[in-house]
């Protein structure tokens, strides 16, 4: 599991934690389709995350980041 404010900056969304908070404060955030404002919503491999039009697989992006 990674928390949703973790999760933006491994994938290049958000460069600090203060600006990840800050996009998931304003709704910017959706997880499964739903917007999510608790940045520190823990995040399982299933979940799906859309920032800006963008969609990110949880599980694709922590599997290659295992990896690297």
């Amino acid at each position: 599991m990674i928390k949703l404010d973790q999760f933006l900056k491994l994938v290049g969304i958000a460069p600090t934690g203060g600006q990840a908070k800050l996009m998931i404060i304003d709704g910017d955030v959706k997880v499964n389709g739903e917007v999510e404002t608790r940045r520190g919503r823990k995040l399982v491999s299933s979940d799906r995350v859309t920032v800006a039009g963008q969609v990110f697989e949880v599980g694709d992006v922590i599997s290659s980041s295992a990896n690297e």
